[in-house]
């Protein structure tokens, strides 16, 4: 327990000297965020990207529908596909949140398992693309080295990429490594859903219908549904929804579209259902959300 507690406090200091600015910042190391977040904010609806997240200090929790998802310094937060889902944060300017993120890559998921050989169980059942974990001291201390490496750009250059390595191995061998597992199996129905995602994720824009995608995962429509709200949560024309209107506010708040223009950007027709499905997601019209959120940033 002593050990554990030391490794809490080493990643907080090592957080708090690494993520000096407020917000999320990219940093040496292709792949790896940190982030410092000083105010609390409520639930709301946002898209989890694959991530492996390790908090230092604060908490977040995730929530899809009735299953709620809690991380702080003591649990990490995997994630292996694109989640739709509400997020809520616990900071404040004395204890702001912070945390590192690794983006989870298939191609080094793939790689690693082909070395690793049958060194693992088989995934069994299609499990969710989300999970918390309890943090182990081997996880740990792989962040904090991770973390020494981000405070010089030599280090980050020479010993960042493994040091990444090093922690994908340690989330793969952890009690909920399945999805990540499954995620660089071929031919596992959770690979296929994935397969799916990434193209919903590129042609969301575009008329998608479900008959589309269970051909394109190589499942019957009643398979493919099964599967999909498995690792989703969600049904395929839910997440689809989902992903269309998170893009659409992008848009509006970051490139400054209007609703209409942004409603047929990605791939409504009526700008009329484009604004009561904003409203029934986000709680206001689309005006109202990208009006509040410049606000938000500007005041940050």
């Amino acid at each position: 327990m002593e050990g554990q507690l030391d490794t809490h406090k080493r990643l907080a200091s090592l957080l708090n000297k690494v993520a000096v600015h407020e917000g999320v910042h990219r940093t040496l190391v292709e792949g790896v965020e940190v982030a410092r977040i000083s105010k609390p904010s409520p639930r709301a609806p946002m898209v989890y990207q694959p991530n492996i997240i390790v908090l230092g200090q604060g908490r977040k929790r995730a929530y899809l529908g009735d299953e709620v998802y809690s991380y702080d310094a003591f649990n990490y937060l995997t994630l292996s596909v694109p989640i739709p889902a509400d997020c809520e944060t616990e900071a404040s300017p004395e204890e702001p949140l912070l945390l590192v993120a690794i983006n989870v890559q298939p191609t080094m998921l793939g790689e690693m398992l082909l070395e690793m050989d049958e060194s693992l169980p088989p995934v069994g059942p299609t499990p969710r693309g989300i999970s918390t974990t309890p943090m182990s001291e081997e996880l740990g201390g792989a962040v904090i080295r991770l973390l020494e490496c981000l405070k010089t750009p030599l280090d980050s250059r020479i010993l960042g990429r493994q040091t990444v390595r090093e922690i994908v191995y340690r989330v793969l061998c952890g009690e909920q490594g399945n999805s990540l597992r499954a995620l660089a199996s071929r031919d596992d129905h959770f690979a296929r859903i994935a397969r799916v995602l990434k193209h919903i994720h590129a042609e969301y824009a575009k008329p998608l219908g479900a008959e589309e995608m269970a051909k394109k995962a190589g499942m019957s429509i009643a398979a493919f549904h099964h599967h999909f709200k498995l690792v989703t949560a969600n049904s395929p024309l839910q997440y689809l929804k989902r992903i269309r209107l998170d893009h659409a506010r992008r848009l509006m708040v970051h490139d400054g579209y209007n609703a209409g223009i942004a409603a047929r950007a990605v791939g409504y027709e009526s700008s009329s259902q484009f604004s009561r499905e904003f409203k029934r997601l986000f709680g206001m019209t689309p005006v109202e959300e990208a009006e509040q959120t410049r606000a938000r940033l500007v005041a940050d």
